[in-house]
């Protein structure tokens, strides 16, 4: 339930009162230009949650309100029915806005800048046609037919209950929108993100251009280690089959356009990892890596620096605990500006520090802008610490994992936000783990968590605080209680061929 509403005649009169002045500062904004309508599309049989870029946070019908006259407001996302909007084709390129709970449509009162965004009756009054302009970074704007202006968030605000108004279109942050589909049809239910097991690419790894690996390329398949070593070094597109898990003490170094495919359930590598530095455009899948201990010479199962566009999914990530537990490097750390990037479906297991997002404190220059980085449905299991660990990076984006301790870690957490990282926490399942999130860790100062929909058990508090940048990109968000069957039924090696 949100908080009582600050009387409508109240904050209408206030908004009068300085609307001059505001339109002054917006005259400035226009002068620079923005887009004419543009192409963006919508399914107009599915429901979607409208998350604002600046706040990001949710498009909401305020106090669940049904009447005529109900104020739009932003809240935390929880995607209730009263922040679920449904497309409705008024004609010409342009939509009505239906909220799922009350049923009625957005609309603007009049014409005037800073004037708060209610919902009436459905009619064919244009004040309540909306049409889509793109922005940058797959967000849109909402510009109205009667009036020609968008819809903005009041004062740039990022609390709850901050008032969506109307404002002349500058293509502010705080006038974009992004569209997250929670279902389709009359009857809308969540389902898998990729289906079953997961075979299709969900996250970051899908913008900037998307990422296709070997495809389009040969196909080959090695047997052996000198073999594999020679094809993922070559400048060729391909899709390199890898029959055999291969001993190793000296990483793997993949060149760009490259997916490393293993065949079965326990072909990779156990003594090193693979090394993807300063490349593009590339795929690990179904892969059985066992590191050894980095004070015995080798780094991470899977080191990712300056690099883009890259997709690990499906693999099997642990220390080779014939040497002991590895209190050193990680299983899969992604440095140095490396950015869009997918990490799906993976077991990383038996180790300390599991992931890590940004190297250091002292490389923001490099880093900030940069380490985008989606994590869905993977398993970590016995991973103390690092998971991920993020510095820098906004928006990482962690959904639908299954994090559990069965070893009693009491140092034990899942998520670190540090270095003014923004990290979005949504519908993972937490087991056992002491410490879910931090904020900030070790020497390293906080950053931002926005949580939602998580599920704990056994485990401690999720820690939040602060704003994180949207979510580009369409994706699916699981029931976080079934996250733990759909992830251990799918995650690992030998669910997929292809």
């Amino acid at each position: 339930m949100h908080p009582t509403a600050t009387p409508p005649g109240r904050r209408r009169w206030r908004l009068t009162a300085i609307v001059g002045a505001a339109a002054a500062l917006t005259a400035g904004l226009v002068a620079y230009g923005v887009s004419s309508a543009s192409a963006a599309t919508v399914d107009t049989s599915a429901w979607y949650v409208v998350v604002n870029h600046n706040s990001g946070k949710a498009m909401d019908v305020w106090q669940k309100s049904t009447a005529d006259g109900g104020e739009l407001r932003q809240y935390t996302r929880n995607d209730g029915t009263n922040q679920q909007f449904q497309f409705v084709d008024a004609g010409s390129g342009y939509y009505k806005l239906r909220n799922r709970n009350s049923g009625l449509v957005v609309a603007v009162p009049n014409s005037n800048d800073g004037v708060q965004v209610i919902q009436t009756a459905q009619s064919t009054d244009t004040r309540q046609d909306f049409t889509l302009k793109d922005s940058s970074g797959g967000y849109v704007r909402f510009l109205n037919r009667s009036s020609n202006k968008v819809l903005d968030m009041w004062d740039r605000s990022t609390a709850d209950g901050g008032m969506v108004s109307q404002y002349a279109d500058g293509d502010g942050t705080n006038q974009q929108w992004q569209l997250v589909k929670v279902g389709s049809g009359s009857t809308p239910t969540p389902t898998p993100t990729s289906g079953g097991t997961g075979t299709g690419l969900v996250g970051w790894a899908t913008q900037n251009g998307g990422t296709t690996g070997g495809a389009g390329g040969t196909t080959v398949t090695v047997s052996t280690l000198a073999d594999l070593t020679t094809q993922a070094a070559s400048g060729t597109t391909e899709t390199i089959r890898v029959n055999g898990n291969f001993s190793c003490s000296a990483d793997v170094r993949l060149a760009s356009n490259k997916t490393i495919l293993g065949v079965g359930s326990g072909s990779g590598l156990t003594g090193c990892g693979f090394n993807l530095k300063s490349v593009r455009n590339v795929i690990l899948r179904n892969l059985k890596i066992s590191k050894v201990l980095a004070a015995n010479g080798n780094g991470d199962a899977i080191h990712i620096e300056k690099s883009t566009n890259l997709w690990i999914d499906h693999n099997d990530l642990s220390s080779d605990t014939s040497h002991g537990t590895d209190y050193y490097d990680g299983l899969l750390d992604i440095t140095h500006a490396a950015d869009y990037i997918t990490v799906s479906w993976n077991i990383l297991h038996d180790h300390v520090k599991c992931s890590l997002v940004g190297h250091s404190d002292s490389n923001a220059a490099d880093d900030t802008g940069h380490l985008r980085v989606t994590y869905h449905h993977n398993e970590f299991k016995n991973c103390a610490q690092r998971n991920p660990r993020v510095r820098f990076a906004n928006p990482v984006h962690v959904f639908n994992n299954y994090y559990v301790d069965t070893q009693t870690f009491d140092y034990s957490y899942g998520i670190a936000s540090t270095d003014g990282a923004g990290v979005v926490v949504e519908g993972n399942y937490f087991e056992n783990i002491s410490g879910p999130t931090h904020l900030g860790e070790g020497d390293s100062s906080a950053g931002s968590i926005v949580a939602r929909n998580n599920y704990l058990t056994g485990s401690g508090a999720i820690l939040t605080g602060g704003s994180v940048a949207g979510i580009p990109y369409a994706y699916t968000v699981d029931s976080a209680s079934s996250v733990k069957s759909i992830v251990t039924g799918g995650a690992g090696t030998g669910k997929i061929t292809t």
